[in-house]
């Protein structure tokens, strides 16, 4: 592994009080909460639609849930499956499975099941702890991927009773709400009675700082589900460049978190969830973005620290303006996954008071590796700076041991302590993106005198839309099962809603005349419905290469030709 330590331009552009380098974190994320209990016990440490549960009544139940998954035959090392939205018991869950030393698997509950099967086939867990509306997917899976344990969670059980019963009531929103949270399932260990065993002894072993804790899926440029196998000591070492990067906001000191984002996406979990926890922050929790039940929060409790995606400052903006709500105490919010446009930043800004900076990351590194100062001389139109204990060189793509002059862009390859050792059960993946020890993101940047960092291109053709990543493999696997479509090639196009919508562009087997929502239609019961293509084009033929690899970047800039009648 090289011992180049390459030069820190970044480092004098950071904002007042924020370190050049933090100390080796040590301990676990199990530690995260205890500690908190531990400085803070009455603090609320979850809210959920209004219900709260303090930092000692939230280790209490991580500790009965630790031993309840025991008793199941949970032991360290084990893979735990978790399919659940944003939700108490998700938090619980997370931490209670971690406790034991054994390694948590977050999946998205919207995946269509065979997105889902995919991901089991992968990591072959055992034990599920999944939301009860869609437990029957797991339930369907054939015998060789049959979990021992079944935990079935209804998160309606965590709501305030006056909202519960809110939900049975016989009118036609209220039937849609229970009926998109609830859903009864048989066979299977109902949550709860993992609550009613006696708590885990404190004596039962700690998982140690360089333990596995987390698979964290992404899709990779293959479309194939890659688990980025994340340590306690890369989520340790992420909240803690997450705090140092705002020393304005101190732990203990009434810090509040919005969990606007899924806590099972990298940027979610660990900025919504191990952050949150960390600071000893009140964690807000919503089961989706819902720009009204956000603002009837931020009456009464504004967000000191808000992770999101432009989209949803973006609707929460025109929400709070057309409703007369201010948003005047939210103080940081941090955006990611896209492209910040400056024109929104400036009146989300104005309304809040606080700042709105991008950053950036990947689910390998935990994920966030740079973000803007939180400070009057953030750039827009960069991704910021390396946060502290973050290396980053711009390296020659074909030559990555390379450097390329400064200022010249290159693929940008970082080190530090949230970057992942390798794939999930995957040797050949993992010595494919390092490089004498230096991962290679696959995008294309350069660095200016200051620091500042700027996404120019991307080696890699994943599709961002709304804040997730979308395999155009996967997407074009899906289409040409079709029985009208002879080949397909899926690209993204600028989208000022979504920073980028998935686009295809078809050859018709044959040359029949076909129905292309019909196609879209198809699609969608194979896939997430935000990787189902917002647009078909049925085209003669694709553009290739001598070797008969399709040129995406050719059909892309022919889709924005057509598009744009340039």
């Amino acid at each position: 592994m090289s011992t180049y330590q390459p030069p820190r331009p970044w480092v004098a552009s950071y904002a007042d009080g924020v370190p050049e380098d933090l100390a080796p974190v040590t301990g676990s994320l199990v530690d995260i909460v205890a500690a908190s209990a531990r400085d803070y016990p009455d603090a609320p440490a979850l809210q959920f639609f209004g219900r709260e549960t303090t930092y000692a009544q939230l280790q209490e139940a991580i500790d009965r849930a630790a031993a309840g998954l025991r008793d199941l035959g949970v032991r360290a090392g084990d893979p735990v499956a978790i399919v659940l939205p944003n939700c108490p018991q998700h938090i619980i869950a997370f931490y209670a499975v971690l406790r034991l030393g054994a390694v948590v698997v977050e999946h998205n509950p919207l995946y269509t099941p065979r997105e889902l099967r995919k991901q089991f086939e992968d990591h072959g867990a055992k034990h599920a702890i999944v939301w009860n509306k869609v437990v029957a997917t797991v339930q369907e899976f054939p015998a060789d991927l049959a979990v021992s344990a079944l935990i079935s969670v209804d998160v309606t059980r965590a709501m305030p009773a006056l909202t519960r019963f809110a939900l049975r009531l016989p009118v036609a929103k209220a039937r849609e709400s229970r009926a998109a949270l609830t859903e009864r399932v048989r066979g299977t260990v109902v949550w709860e009675s993992l609550l009613s065993t006696a708590a885990i002894p404190a004596t039962h072993p700690r998982p140690a700082t360089d333990d596995l804790a987390i698979i964290q899926y992404t899709s990779g440029t293959t479309g194939t589900p890659k688990g980025a196998a994340l340590t306690h000591r890369n989520l340790l070492a992420n909240a803690a460049q997450a705090q140092a990067w705002v020393p304005s906001i101190q732990r203990g000191k009434g810090c509040v978190v919005y969990a606007v984002l899924p806590m099972f996406h990298a940027y979610g979990l660990t900025l919504c969830l191990t952050f949150a926890m960390s600071m000893g922050a009140r964690l807000v929790l919503f089961p989706k973005f819902d720009p009204d039940l956000v603002l009837d929060v931020v009456k009464k409790h504004p967000a000191t620290f808000l992770p999101l995606v432009p989209p949803i400052a973006d609707r929460l903006l025109a929400a709070a303006t057309r409703k007369g709500v201010s948003l005047e105490g939210i103080e940081v919010a941090i955006s990611g996954a896209m492209a910040l446009p400056h024109e929104l930043v400036v009146p989300f800004e104005a309304a809040t008071g606080g700042y709105l900076v991008e950053g950036y990351g990947l689910s390998e590194c935990s994920p966030v590796l740079m973000a803007n100062p939180v400070a009057d001389n953030r750039v827009p139109g960069t991704v910021g700076l390396p946060l502290p204990g973050t290396e980053c060189r711009v390296v020659d793509p074909e030559d990555p041991t390379q450097d390329v002059p400064d200022g010249s862009p290159g693929e940008l390859v970082v080190r530090g302590s949230q970057v992942f050792s390798g794939y999930y059960g995957k040797p050949e993946e993992t010595e494919a993106v390092f490089v004498d020890g230096w991962y290679r993101t696959g995008d294309i940047v350069t660095i200016d005198e200051a620091g500042f960092v700027r996404i120019v291109d991307r080696i890699k053709e994943l599709i961002i839309t709304g804040g997730f990543n979308v395999a155009p493999t996967e997407v074009e696997n899906a289409l040409r099962q079709h029985p009208a479509v002879a080949d397909a090639a899926v690209v993204g196009l600028p989208s000022e809603h979504s920073g980028e919508e998935v686009v295809a562009a078809i050859v018709v087997d044959g040359g029949a005349d076909v129905d292309v929502e019909a196609i879209r239609e198809y699609a969608r019961s194979i896939l997430t419905p935000y990787k189902v293509p917002r647009r078909l084009f049925v085209v003669d033929e694709l553009p290739t290469s001598l070797i008969g690899k399709v040129l995406r970047r050719q059909v892309k800039e022919k889709l924005l030709a057509l598009t744009t009648g340039a």
